[in-house]
């Protein structure tokens, strides 16, 4: 029903009081008679997304300043008909002037459990990680960005545990392309070309100890040896040529050389890797999948 004698005003100079506060519906937060469809428990309910600028620890001590995407959620039992969302958001930005070590995410999970009454929360935070990269051989460097989510649970016991997922871009040289190259040079004196393509590993490590990011990339670097370059002369060009040349490999090559890296590292509990080659010989990826193994664990 229309009801024409509403008035289509905003007053700027309205006060809420809190008799006025009290009266305010919230069906979000209403009985179980209210919940619709089955009354089970609902893993994760909370926000994504909301973005603010954080602080980050760096390994030499300095603080950077990030655009940081986040989200948010915590365990909602049955019974229960939701949550108050925005208290998701407020209750986070009570340490948005906080240097964001795993001990602050600790803070903010346990606060989520309180602060919402819930058994279970969930943060992630997202955002690029800048770090500079000398080129191969001339004077020239450049930032480096870094796609990287810092993530933590805690469970109904509080036990937390810490996540770090990354995205470390290189360079693929598929060594049956160079062998045949080879043999067209050799047999038929035929120019020929092996095919290389950027490549990506998506790097998911649980830790049990603090890890710095830069940590992290140093051993995908070790691990890859062919990173893709940033500011390059002609110089680097023709030495990105050679390290490709020395270090080719097949997906499944990737997915083994970081295993073993990633195995030798003593706050790395569990892992798991994903290796995508985006073919330039093919129309499709190749892919390759690794986890460490541990029972229960990554998959």
């Amino acid at each position: 029903m229309i009801t024409s004698n509403l008035k289509k005003f905003y007053d700027p100079t309205f006060t809420v009081s809190n008799g006025y506060k009290e009266s305010l519906p919230d069906l979000q937060n209403g009985p179980a008679s209210l919940i619709e469809g089955a009354n089970v428990p609902i893993q994760q309910v909370g926000i994504s997304n909301f973005k603010l600028p954080l602080q980050f620890p760096t390994r030499s001590g300095d603080v950077l300043t990030l655009e940081t995407s986040v989200d948010g959620y915590v365990h909602l039992d049955a019974g229960k008909k939701g949550i108050n969302m925005s208290r998701i958001m407020r209750s986070f930005y009570k340490f948005q002037n906080d240097v964001m070590h795993q001990d602050v995410l600790e803070y903010v999970l346990r606060m989520y459990r309180k602060d919402l009454d819930s058994k279970e929360s969930f943060i992630k935070l997202n955002f690029n990680f800048p770090m500079l990269k000398e080129s191969l051989r001339s004077d020239l460097s450049g930032y480096q960005y870094y796609s990287v989510s810092l993530e933590g649970h805690m469970n109904e016991q509080g036990v937390m545990r810490r996540f770090i997922h990354m995205d470390f871009v290189y360079s693929s040289a598929c060594p049956c392309s160079y062998e045949l190259a080879e043999h067209a040079r050799e047999t038929r004196n035929v120019a020929a070309i092996p095919h290389s393509q950027r490549s990506v590993a998506n790097v998911t490590v649980e830790i049990s100890d603090a890890m710095h990011i830069e940590d992290l990339v140093e051993v995908c670097r070790d691990a890859l040896k062919t990173e893709t370059q940033v500011m390059v002369k002609r110089e680097d060009e023709q030495a990105f040529a050679e390290l490709n040349g020395a270090y080719q490999k097949f997906v499944e090559d990737a997915a083994r050389l970081l295993y073993e890296k990633l195995d030798e590292q003593a706050n790395i509990k569990d892992f798991v890797v994903r290796c995508a080659h985006l073919e330039s010989l093919h129309s499709h990826d190749a892919v390759s999948r690794i986890c460490k193994g541990v029972p229960g664990g990554l998959r």
